[in-house]
């Protein structure tokens, strides 16, 4: 068993375990455990056979997470390196199993038999060939009868798949493939944060979105080893996945649903301005009007929030730097939008005294309410913009300021 005081040899292990052990892994393949002692012993003489016969210096090493059924018995045991990690979280197994790791490259599969070590040397290969991020692909490799819930496989997976290639331009086929590979490099660059399921996912996305070289490797999925259930809930952890991609993409969450509802609320405003429109055997009048201010300005907003998100997650290195953003921000500064922001205030008073003025005419008497409306709607929501777009560029300021 190697230890993290340094490697020590067993006397019993076979004369490719030694040399795994005396040099350097080239590869650490990580196991995170939690009472899987029924299926444990399984996968690491799976991952011994296919990395013995090719002489490929190996660590296998299990992140034990509080197993209490003799799993790391089983492991050392069976000459695994056992990494205890106390914070609980799948996410959190991993990240400890991974920093611990000693090899240049490291493989990560679940220890329930249902992913095929076998196939780890076609994920080195394209390791060696310069990949950052190797993820396997069950679609292509192939589903076992069994091992995967219809509800995954039809619906799940696909959609989950679906959106991260969508909103982060992601090769993989298979988002959510537990079994890949990555070199000990393009780990550290991504900086993950997340401890539970989410962490799988935010590697892939990160890889993504500092443009790393992803590749994939049909590998096959088997059904689950263990009698008990699995600890992966459907729906709980499917929302917890889809939750992190839309979090992890302010641009699909705040502002391309802010663009269209302003320019929904813009045209249409523009549109009913002038008078009462008839469509069909409806004639849309303020009242629509009213709806379109109001879209106009919750789409304002979702647009400041994308800002926001957008740079508090750079700052905190959730999010890698973004050229055009900054780019933008040498020339819109808080100065800018505290002019853009008061003029529009202004606009809104000439606007509301104008009226007031027409109502004052009239001895503040009874007025249309459709002709006043469509006078005091766009003074309300100048008013409006103006003050968001006044406390917003001193929010966003706020985000930008620089620390130690």
């Amino acid at each position: 068993m190697v230890n993290s005081a340094g490697p020590a040899v067993d006397p019993s292990l076979a004369e490719s375990e030694v040399l795994a052990v005396l040099v350097e892994p080239e590869l650490t393949v990580v196991m995170p455990c939690l009472n899987e002692a029924e299926t444990l012993a399984d996968c690491i003489l799976q991952i011994q056979d296919a990395v013995n016969p090719q002489g490929i210096a190996t660590e296998i090493l299990v992140a034990d997470n509080g197993s209490t059924d003799g799993s790391i018995e089983i492991a050392e045991g069976l000459h695994a390196r056992v990494v205890r990690v106390t914070a609980k979280g799948y996410g959190n197994a991993l990240r400890g199993g991974i920093e611990a790791a000693r090899g240049r490259y490291v493989m990560m599969g679940d220890a329930d038999m249902s992913y095929n070590f076998g196939d780890i040397p076609k994920f080195l290969s394209k390791l060696r060939s310069g990949s950052d991020l190797v993820m396997g692909n069950r679609f292509l490799g192939g589903v076992k009868p069994g091992a995967m819930p219809p509800l995954h496989r039809y619906l799940g997976n696909p959609v989950l798949t679906t959106i991260g290639r969508l909103f982060f331009r992601c090769p993989a086929g298979d988002f959510h493939c537990g079994l890949r590979g990555f070199s000990k490099d393009a780990y550290r660059r991504m900086d993950l944060q997340t401890a539970g399921m989410e962490f799988a996912s935010e590697m892939v996305v990160k890889a993504s979105l500092f443009g790393m070289n992803i590749t994939e490797v049909p590998t096959t999925l088997s059904p689950d080893g263990r009698s008990r259930p699995p600890h992966l809930r459907s729906w709980r952890d499917g929302w917890r996945h889809l939750r992190f991609l839309l979090l992890y993409s302010p641009r699909w969450l705040f502002l391309y649903p802010g663009l269209a509802l302003m320019l929904t609320g813009l045209l249409a405003g523009i549109w009913l301005l002038p008078g009462p429109r008839p469509l069909g055997h409806t004639v849309l009048d303020v009242h629509t009007l009213l709806y379109a201010a109001c879209a106009f300005m919750l789409g304002y907003q979702a647009v400041s929030f994308a800002l926001f998100t957008k740079i508090f997650a750079i700052r905190e290195g959730l999010l890698p730097e973004d050229a055009r953003l900054s780019k933008m921000f040498r020339y819109v500064t808080l100065e800018t939008g505290l002019i853009i922001g008061a003029a529009l205030l202004l606009l809104g008073l000439a606007g509301s005294f104008w009226a007031v003025s027409i109502w004052s005419g009239r001895h503040f008497g009874n007025l249309d309410a459709g002709v006043m409306l469509r006078r005091v709607l766009p003074s309300v929501l100048a008013l409006m913009v103006g003050g968001q777009t006044i406390f917003s560029s001193f929010f966003l300021s706020v985000l930008g300021m620089k620390r130690r």
